[in-house]
C-alpha cells in the first residue's frame, strides 16, 4: 500500500516509515514492518474534497500497493463524502463496506493471526470486504475558493469494531484537522505498537495520551495514559462493536419483529435515510439483530451511485441480490422501486417522546422522490407481533429510562427470539452426529447423517420454538423460507464443518488410545506408511487449531508416528524422516 496513493508515492517499507515519522515512543516491534498496525487496520486514508479539483486521496500506513486497488480508492473517495440533501455542516461519522478486489494478501500476515475461532460471529474479521470508518468535517473557510473546508479521515479495516474505531476517530480526527500530518504520523506509529486483537483478553491501546482499554467480553473503556495528568474523565463504552440499538430502531420499533424476519430470511432491503450517519447505523443495527446467528448476506451501510457495484445491485434482468443497502440519494427510490422491501426513515428526533412510527405500506404506494417515511413491503410476518415489548419500551420512554437500558431490553428480546428459532435446529443437527461408540480406531469413521428438512419439521412438534418462546404464529412457514436463505446455508455449512472436525478429533483420540504395537504386527509396510501419513496430516491440522484435540492426544500421536517409523526398514525411514 503506497503511502501517497493518488499523489505519486510507491515507496517500500523503509521509505514509508520515513514518511510517517519516527516512532512516538519505544522501539518498533521486531518482525514484518507494520505487522501490528496491520492486525488492526489496513490503512488510514485522508480524503480532501475540492469543488473544482475533485477528490484527492492520500493513504497512510504499510507501503503495500496491492492492498487497495485503483477501483477501491475511487470508491473510498465517493463513500467518504456525504451524498445528502439535508446538508452535513460540522462533523459527522458514518461507516461503509466495500468488496476486496485486486492483489493477493501475503500468507501469514500478522493481521490474519487474530483468533477468529474464539470470537463470536459478530466480532470475526471480514474475509473478503473492507470496512471503512469515516469522520467527515465540513466548515466554512474563507481561504478556500468555494468557501468550505471539506475533508474526511477514514480508517480502513477488516474488523467490525464500529464502536472502537468511532471512538478512536473521535480522539484523532479533531486533532488531525487542526494540526494535519504530524498528528497522524504519531498515531500510526502508536497503533503499530498495539498488541494484536484477541477475544477474551484485556488490551491497553495507548493513543494521543489516552489508553483505550479493551477488556474481555468485548468491553471497551477509555482511561487516562499514566504519563498524562490534565485529561478528561474516562469514557466507558459498553462494547467494541454494538451500537445503541434502541436509538437506531426508535422510528421503527413497531416493526422490529417484522424487520427481524426479513433479516433472518436474507431478504433484499433498501434503507433510504437523510444522512450517511443514519443510513449506516440503521443498516448495522439491522444486520446485528440476528446475533448470535452469523449474518451471511451482503450489506452496505452507505452506498452511492458512484460505487463500482452500482450496476450489479440495480439491474432489473434478475432478482434483487440478498443485500441490505443503505443510501441517502432519493434517486435510488426510482432505480430500485422493483425491490420487495424499502425502508425510508426521516430525520432523527432528539426529544424524549416516542417518535412517530413509520407506517407499513404496500409497495404500490411508493411514489418517486416525495415518498414519506415508511416500510414499503408486501411481506406478511409469520409471527404475531410482541405488543408487550412495544408497551414496555414506550413506558421506558415515559419514565425517561436511560437509552442503554432500553437497548438492553430490545437486544435481549431479539437474542431470545433468535435463540428460540435456532435451538431446535441445533438439537436436530446434533442428532445427526454418529455415536462415539461407533468410532473404531483402525476403520474409517462413520459419516454424519444428512439434514432432512421434512424430518426436522416433524421434530418441531415435540421440540420446537414453542418450548422457549411465547410468540404464536406460523413457525413452520418461517423455517421453510429460512431453508432457502443464505443464512441457513451459512449456518449449516459451519455446523457441519465443526461436526466433521469433532468426528476427526474423536477418531484421532480413538487411535491414540489403542495399542499400535499390536495393530502393526500383521500389517504391511504400505499400511503402516499410510497410517503415518494420516497421523501427520491430522497433527498438522490439529496444531493449526482446526481440530479440537487435547495436548495429551497430540503428544501420543507424535509418539505413535515415531514408533511406526521405527518399525520400518532403514530406506523407508530415510524417506519419511529425511536428514
Amino acid at each position: 500500500m503506497d503511502l501517497g496513493a493518488g499523489a505519486g508515492a510507491g515507496a517500500g517499507p523503509q521509505r514509508a516509515r520515513g514518511r510517517l515519522g519516527a516512532p512516538s515512543s519505544g522501539m518498533r516491534a521486531p518482525g514484518t514492518p507494520w505487522a501490528r498496525f496491520s492486525a488492526w487496520l489496513e490503512c488510514v486514508c485522508v480524503v480532501t474534497f475540492d469543488l473544482e479539483l475533485g477528490q484527492a486521496l492520500e493513504v497512510r500506513g504499510p507501503a503495500d500497493p496491492h492492498r487497495v486497488s485503483v477501483f477501491q480508492k475511487s470508491s473510498i473517495c465517493y463513500l467518504s463524502f456525504p451524498d445528502s440533501h439535508s446538508g452535513c455542516l460540522g462533523d459527522t461519522q458514518f461507516s461503509f463496506r466495500i468488496r476486496q478486489c485486486g492483489g493477493q494478501r501475503r500468507p501469514g500476515q500478522a493481521g490474519e493471526k487474530y483468533g477468529d475461532s474464539g470470537a463470536p460471529a459478530s466480532l470475526q474479521r471480514e474475509p473478503a470486504h473492507y470496512l471503512g470508518y469515516v469522520y467527515f468535517r465540513q466548515v466554512k473557510d474563507s481561504s478556500v475558493k468555494r468557501g468550505y473546508f471539506q475533508k474526511s479521515l477514514v480508517l480502513l479495516s477488516r474488523l467490525p469494531f464500529v464502536r472502537l474505531f468511532q471512538a478512536l476517530l473521535g480522539l484523532v480526527a479533531p486533532e488531525f484537522f487542526d494540526k494535519l500530518a504530524p498528528c497522524l504520523e504519531a498515531v500510526c506509529n502508536e497503533i503499530d505498537q498495539w498488541p494484536a486483537p484477541a477475544p477474551g483478553r484485556t488490551l491497553s491501546l495507548p493513543v494521543m495520551g489516552v489508553v483505550l482499554q479493551v477488556g474481555a467480553g468485548s468491553c471497551l473503556s477509555l482511561a487516562p495514559h499514566p504519563s498524562q495528568t490534565l485529561l478528561p474523565a474516562p469514557v466507558v463504552l459498553p462494547s467494541v462493536h454494538e451500537l445503541d440499538l434502541f436509538r437506531c430502531f426508535r422510528p421503527v420499533l413497531a416493526h422490529v419483529q417484522l424487520l427481524w424476519e426479513l433479516m433472518l430470511l436474507g431478504e433484499p432491503l433498501l434503507v433510504l435515510a437523510p444522512s450517511p450517519a443514519v443510513s449506516s447505523e440503521m443498516v448495522l443495527a439491522l444486520t446485528s439483530c440476528l446475533q448470535p446467528l452469523k449474518f451471511c448476506c451482503d450489506y452496505r451501510p452507505y452506498f452511492t451511485i458512484h460505487d463500482s457495484e452500482f450496476k450489479e445491485f440495480t439491474t432489473r434482468t434478475q432478482a434483487p441480490p440478498n443485500v441490505v443497502l443503505g443510501v441517502t440519494n432519493p434517486f435510488f427510490i426510482k432505480t430500485l422501486q422493483h425491490w420487495p422491501h424499502i425502508l425510508r426513515v426521516g430525520e432523527p428526533k432528539t426529544s424524549g417522546d416516542l417518535p412517530k412510527q413509520v407506517k407499513l405500506k404496500k409497495p404500490s404506494r411508493l411514489k418517486t422522490l416525495d415518498t414519506k417515511p415508511g416500510l414499503y413491503t408486501a411481506y406478511t410476518a409469520h409471527l404475531h407481533r410482541d405488543k408487550a415489548l412495544f408497551r414496555r419500551l414506550l413506558k421506558g420512554l415515559q419514565k425517561k429510562r436511560p437509552s442503554d437500558v432500553q437497548t438492553a431490553v430490545l437486544r435481549r428480546h431479539l437474542l431470545e427470539l433468535t435463540q428460540s428459532f435456532i435451538i431446535p435446529l441445533e438439537h436436530y443437527m446434533a442428532s445427526l452426529m454418529p455415536l462415539q461408540k461407533g468410532i473404531v480406531p483402525w476403520k474409517t469413521p462413520p459419516q454424519i447423517r444428512p439434514f432432512r428438512q421434512d424430518d426436522f419439521l416433524h421434530s418441531l412438534e415435540r421440540s420446537g420454538p414453542q418450548l422457549t418462546c411465547v410468540l404464536k404464529g406460523d413457525w413452520l412457514g418461517l423455517y421453510r423460507r429460512f431453508f432457502k436463505s443464505p443464512h441457513f446455508d451459512g449456518w449449516y455449512r459451519q455446523r457441519r464443518r465443526e461436526m466433521a472436525q469433532k468426528l476427526e478429533a474423536l477418531h484421532l483420540e480413538a487411535i491414540c488410545e489403542a495399542n499400535i504395537e499390536l495393530w502393526m504386527k500383521d500389517k504391511s509396510e504400505v499400511e503402516v506408511v499410510d497410517l503415518i501419513l494420516k497421523l501427520r496430516e491430522r497433527l498438522v491440522r490439529a496444531q493449526g487449531h482446526q481440530l479440537p484435540v487435547k495436548e495429551a492426544t497430540l503428544k501420543r500421536a507424535r509418539l505413535y508416528i515415531d514408533m511406526a517409523i521405527g518399525s520400518l526398514p532403514k530406506d523407508l525411514q530415510a524417506i519419511l524422516c529425511p536428514p
